[in-house]
This record gives C-alpha cells, sequence and structure tokens, in this order.
C-alpha cells in the first residue's frame, strides 16, 4: 500500500516538473501539491521537496524534489506487520490480497456517494423508484470515477471533490422579461467562469455551450 501512495506521488511530482513548460505559476503548484499530499497521507513525508520562493517563477532550479531513503528505512523498521484473517481455503496468499484490495475499492466508493456526491437514502414504497434510485446512484459515481481518471492524466494532484467545489460557481438562471401585451421573454443564461475554472475547463479539455437561445411565451391569449 505504501509502495502504489508513494509511486502515484513521486508520479504527480513528475507531471508537475512537466507542466512547468505550461506556465505553471506557484499558487497552482501549491495547490497540486496540497491535493497530492493529502493522497499520499503520512507517506508523503518520505519525499523532501524544494519550493520556489514567493513570487518566483517555477523553474527545475527552483522546484525539485527528493526522495529520503534514510527516513523511509527508519520507518520500515518501527512498523509491525499487517495481518488479514479470512474463512477463505485458498492457499495462494496473492488471491487473499486481491479480494482485500477490491474491499477498499468498495469502501471509498461508498464513501464517495455519501461524501462528494452527497447521496442520502430514501425510503421509496414502489420497486421501479428503488431500481431508479440506484440506477441514478451508479451514473453519478460512475461520472465520479471519470472525472478522478482526467484529473489523474490531465490536472495531477487535484481531487474529484476540489474540482466539484470550483464547479459549483456555474450555475444556471432563467432571467424573465414580462412584456407590455402580456408574454413572458425568458433568457436562459449560465454562469461565467472565474479564472480558477477557467483554468481547469482548460485542463481538461472542456468548453461551456454557448448560451441558450431566449424563450417567448404567453400565459394568456394574445389579442392582436
Amino acid at each position: 500500500m505504501r509502495r502504489r501512495r508513494l509511486g502515484r506521488y513521486l508520479k504527480t511530482l513528475k507531471k508537475l516538473r512537466l507542466e512547468r513548460k505550461l506556465s505553471l505559476t506557484r499558487d497552482d503548484l501549491l495547490q497540486a501539491l496540497g491535493a497530492a499530499a493529502k493522497d499520499a497521507g503520512r507517506d508523503a513525508k518520505h519525499v523532501i521537496i524544494t519550493l520556489p520562493p514567493e513570487g518566483a517563477a517555477v523553474t527545475p532550479e527552483s522546484f525539485h524534489y527528493r526522495f529520503d531513503r534514510p527516513r523511509l528505512r527508519r520507518t520500515r523498521r518501527r512498523e509491525g506487520r499487517y495481518l488479514l484473517r479470512t474463512n477463505l481455503t485458498t492457499t495462494d496468499p496473492a488471491e487473499l490480497w486481491q479480494r482485500y484490495l477490491q474491499l477498499v475499492q468498495i469502501e471509498e466508493a461508498f464513501r464517495n456517494l455519501k461524501g462528494d456526491l452527497g447521496i442520502r437514502p430514501i425510503h421509496h414504497q414502489l420497486e421501479e423508484r428503488i431500481e431508479a434510485h440506484v440506477f441514478i446512484s451508479f451514473l453519478a459515481y460512475a461520472l465520479h470515477a471519470t472525472l478522478k481518471g482526467r484529473l489523474r492524466d490531465l490536472a495531477p494532484g487535484l481531487t474529484p471533490r476540489a474540482a466539484l467545489e470550483k464547479m459549483a460557481t456555474l450555475q444556471m438562471i432563467d432571467v424573465k422579461f414580462p412584456t407590455t401585451d402580456g408574454r413572458v421573454l425568458t433568457l436562459p443564461r449560465h454562469t461565467q467562469p472565474n479564472d480558477d475554472v477557467r483554468l481547469l475547463l482548460e485542463r481538461l479539455h472542456l468548453t461551456l455551450p454557448s448560451q441558450p437561445r431566449p424563450r417567448l411565451t404567453a400565459t394568456q391569449k394574445v389579442v392582436m
């Protein structure tokens, strides 16, 4: 587990080193490093990072990192052993470990459903409504997993929760104007993204749709 976390952490740091060619700012670097360190947990302390001074550009000389092997050896000497108890009769430890990793992934999926996606239980009375609730929850988790994969490849270090919090500033509203002849002019409009959201959209290669066309409706019969 530590090897996997450290591997992901080092891979993210390597990508951030390459992204300096894309005019990566110091604030963007700190934000990405914070998210990557949170994902790595306590294992992030085994990597020593040198950051550029405030106001300085991100260059190979100002931003670099190295692996703290002596500290990792001390950590390994202090820790105990991981013991799994099971009722499986197989003699292959690799199969047992694979089953355990699947259990960890399932638990993570439920945490994402309750946390990032905010899905809560609803006491339905009809079977088709229960199936619809499960289906919507599955679609939400599939989109969450897709977002996580795109962030890992295009915006390393940024978590789905952080991306959803940024995207929450985008809203769709209807601006309505009553006319003198009793009709209503409706202008559907989405808010303009701020600088952080615009940068995130560029990293994910996403573009907002054009503003919808206005609608003209009548609440009563119009006399011409």
